[in-house]
């Protein structure tokens, strides 16, 4: 799990990669729980976290509220 000051801490770009990557491993949770086999549940919720907390850093450093 990573918190929101460590996303402060990276850049703009460093951000938009890790919410490519949290996305795709989001879509990777629902590919398993589609195909059968049953991941763990809580790390759905997890995923959509860090999406959130990436995205609220993305626009904190684009409105410049760093």
């Amino acid at each position: 799990m990573s918190t929101a000051q460590k996303y402060r801490e990276m850049s703009v770009e460093d951000l938009s990669k890790e919410l490519i990557n949290l996305r795709r491993e989001q879509f990777n949770l629902r590919m398993q729980m589609g195909s059968g086999n049953t991941p763990k549940t809580h790390l759905f919720s997890v995923a959509r976290h860090n999406i959130a907390r990436v995205k609220t850093v993305l626009n904190e450093k684009q409105a410049g509220n760093n």
